[in-house]
């Protein structure tokens, strides 16, 4: 290996480190066990839902004292072995036949319970997905159906769930009111920019702002094509969810755990500690992927040529979701496309490195968490025989670092905080 290459594969090992010490930080054993409260004098009952759902609950079952039941759902793949809270597996990012069983089977457990008694529920990223139930007089197939068009259509996170929500009948703060006179307790591992809780899987337990005509707006929007069942039950205002001072709700409690400012931070302090200047633009950054990129390689651009407001050495990172609109056959998620666009504008500028994953693992559907890149990516495309514009058209992220060996790969990290994104400076 020359002295070139060698420097480079140590960029990108840098980079990896950076984004290993953003996904620790923000594990439910790193995070989690400052915020479980005091056993009740009653039953204690665990639910939840998410990517991380069965890394929460073994933390509860860890840090618990006294008696403890219940019931998580989690993606599959996602599980971890726990004692007491069973866990179920299911389909994500679109809904299946066990999703909906663990849902219904989560009314039950918080049914016939009294105020003696305590609801914890556990909410993280892919929550929404997992916890399907749907509305009276709608069926699994209507939520599998309006789920792979808003996946495809380009809405955000917000926007999916408003319309989510709406179709469902445990989401939007329906769980608690199920609860109740059972206090609960919510403890959040936030994946969505501002960290509302009644986003994050779409909040079950949380009051809903919003409205059945948002989600109509929504799917007008993205002209999605709902089953007639859908738009007739939203036009009718029949699936209203319960709404801020809902006297169903005054019985339950959110605390934020941990979010993307989490990890940003924690990869951010590493970074100072090697001698690195950072810029960190923040947890909330949303968009189509491709746009974002433009504004990141800008910036790193301007900061090679010598601009503020990063020095070299230096790491640019930034969080939060974005968005694809998807128009090709291709493969890849969100941070594959993102690093992809990067690569087109950045054309081989020497010294800058990057890595974008997402903290769950699982970048999209595929089995990467994201990608890396070196300033020779794009000539290292063109002797692979794949061009990187023709991928970036077609979607094909993952088929472009696939081909040049430069998918990261870290298996589900049974956490999420959503996108981690770096761009590193090398020393001039």
């Amino acid at each position: 290996m020359n002295q070139d290459a060698g420097a480079g594969a140590a960029h990108l090992y840098f980079l990896e480190q950076l984004y290993r010490a953003a996904v620790e930080a923000v594990r439910p054993e790193a995070c989690m066990p400052a915020f479980l409260p005091a056993p009740p004098k009653g039953r204690t009952v665990v639910v939840g839902a998410g990517k991380a759902a069965a890394s929460m609950a073994r933390v509860v079952e860890r840090h618990w004292r006294g008696p403890l039941s219940g019931l998580v759902v989690t993606r599959h793949g996602h599980s971890l072995p726990c004692e007491r809270i069973e866990v179920v597996e299911a389909g994500h990012p679109v809904p299946d036949s066990q999703g909906l069983d663990g849902a219904r089977r989560m009314l039950e457990a918080v049914s016939g319970l009294t105020a003696d008694d305590l609801v914890l529920c556990l909410i993280s990223g892919g929550g929404s997905s997992l916890l399907t139930l749907p509305a009276p007089g709608l069926t699994l197939a209507d939520k599998q159906k309006i789920s792979r068009a808003l996946l495809h259509s380009g809405a955000d996170i917000t926007e999916m769930n408003t319309v989510r929500k709406h179709l469902s009948a445990i989401k939007g703060g329906r769980l608690a009111i199920a609860a109740a006179p059972a206090p609960v307790l919510t403890l959040v591992l936030s994946d969505v920019t501002g960290d509302d809780p009644s986003v994050v899987g779409s909040g079950p337990t949380v009051a809903d702002p919003s409205r059945c005509g948002d989600a109509l707006a929504v799917l007008e929007k993205y002209r999605i094509d709902a089953p007639e069942p859908v738009r007739r039950l939203l036009l009718q205002g029949k699936t209203e969810t319960p709404k801020p001072g809902d006297p169903g709700l005054k019985h339950a409690a959110v605390r934020l755990i941990a979010s993307g400012r989490t990890a940003l931070d924690a990869a951010a302090r590493l970074a100072s500690q090697r001698g690195y200047d950072v810029l960190c633009l923040g947890d909330a950054i949303t968009g189509e992927s491709r746009e974002v990129a433009k504004v990141h390689a800008g910036i790193a651009r301007y900061a090679v040529a010598g601009g503020t407001p990063l020095r070299r050495p230096g790491v640019l990172l930034s969080g939060g979701e974005t968005t694809v609109t998807v128009t090709g056959k291709g493969r890849g998620g969100r941070n594959a496309e993102f690093l992809l666009a990067l690569a087109i504008e950045l054309d081989g500028a020497p010294g800058v490195y990057a890595l974008a994953a997402d903290t769950d693992g699982i970048d999209g559907t595929e089995d990467n968490a994201g990608c890396l890149l070196a300033p020779q990516a794009l000539s290292a495309g063109r002797a692979a025989g794949i061009d990187a514009r023709l991928a970036l058209a077609s979607n094909d992220g993952y088929g472009f670092f696939e081909a040049i060996g430069a998918l990261l790969v870290t298996g589900p990290t049974l956490t999420n905080v959503n996108d981690f994104r770096a761009i590193l400076l090398a020393p001039d």
